[in-house]
């Protein structure tokens, strides 16, 4: 996909050195931002490859995000991706922030925490539901699709996994906290606002999921879909840990000169090449294969920049309500891409 790639490109030339809370330095660039038109394909990356296991993840997380679940007990059957910020005392396997939690499910304040003059729905409001311990929680998404059915013109069709409070005390606060609906010429358009961002990891799914949920809410709600629009606040690309990562803070600048007059694909091999020979190593992981999944993703990227983006694929939902999908109700179809990369997970 093109919009990736210039991304990628937009992020190594422009952005600076930073570490973070991780431990694993970051190139960073502010606020970036990019459309695809979803009438042209699903736009699921194949300069890397990411059907089969990596597909299998991202299916089961995102019907994960339709239960309103807090919990990982059943999405962890499928795949590990949130184990490493589940809490699984008891086996509950409960999350501090979880994203479908707040979209299905957003807390309503109890009456005595209602500021005078405020409006809030009462207990039998249609998207509300009131809990077994008797709190109310509003259903954003289900808010959505009745909206689009009722009053498409809307422009208040905004669904947020961000809670402040929660948000300043959580393990892992939402990434990609909010999108908003919003049709143009009987088309439905979706925007994604993303407060971080992993460039070679988290990125390419956040644009399949949203993607697919775009095109899953137009056919329940009989528009084509439209576009996905993706703003990223801080866009990054780690960049290693230790002397590997300093490595990147000292020659930032030849770094972003080599992108920035690269015009070949080859050119994007040569300056992985002067990485690879230039760059201490990564220093050894104990909790990872650091050779297999580096901590240094820019290698990666400048091998997928090296790399002609293949025709997109298609994509088929079962026409049911987003409450009774499943797994094999999504269906990938005619993906071809290229071989696989691996990156390892900052945690």
């Amino acid at each position: 996909m093109e919009e990736y790639q210039e991304l990628v490109r937009n992020v190594v030339e422009d952005g600076t050195y930073k570490p973070n809370r991780t431990g694993i330095d970051t190139i960073s660039d502010f606020s970036q931002s990019y459309t695809v038109d979803l009438q042209d394909g699903f736009p699921l990356l194949t300069t890397k490859k990411m059907d089969g296991y990596r597909w299998n993840s991202l299916i089961h997380e995102l019907i994960w995000y339709f239960s309103g679940e807090e919990h990982i007990r059943n999405l962890r059957e499928e795949t590990k991706i949130w184990d490493a910020w589940a809490d699984e005392a008891d086996g509950k396997w409960l999350l501090d922030t979880a994203y479908g939690r707040f979209w299905r499910r957003y807390p309503v304040p109890e009456d005595e925490a209602q500021l005078e003059g405020e409006s809030w729905p009462d207990d039998y409001h249609r998207w509300v539901t009131v809990e077994e311990d008797g709190r109310k929680t509003f259903d954003q998404l289900q808010y959505v699709i009745d909206t689009l059915n009722e009053n498409p013109q809307s422009r208040r069709m905004v669904v947020k996994a961000w809670h402040p409070a929660n948000a300043a005390v959580s393990t892992l606060p939402p990434c990609h906290f909010t999108y908003v609906f919003n049709v143009q010429d009987d088309k439905l358009n979706l925007h994604l606002t993303q407060r971080s961002g992993d460039i070679a990891l988290g990125v390419p799914f956040n644009i399949a999921c949203y993607s697919i949920i775009a095109n899953a809410v137009a056919q329940q709600t009989g528009f084509e879909p439209g576009e996905f629009s993706h703003t990223i606040v801080d866009a990054h690309i780690y960049c290693g840990k230790g002397e590997r990562g300093e490595w990147y803070g000292n020659n930032m600048h030849e770094l972003s000169e080599r992108v920035a007059n690269a015009e070949e694909p080859d050119d994007f091999l040569e300056i992985k090449g002067w990485i690879e020979d230039e760059a201490p190593e990564e220093d050894p992981d104990e909790d990872t294969d650091w050779k297999d999944d580096p901590y240094d993703h820019v290698p990666g990227l400048l091998e997928q920049l090296s790399r002609e983006p293949l025709e997109k694929p298609g994509i088929e939902i079962a026409d049911r309500p987003i409450d009774d999908l499943t797994f094999d109700d999504i269906t990938l179809v005619d993906y071809e891409s290229h071989d696989g990369l691996d990156f390892g997970v900052a945690e």
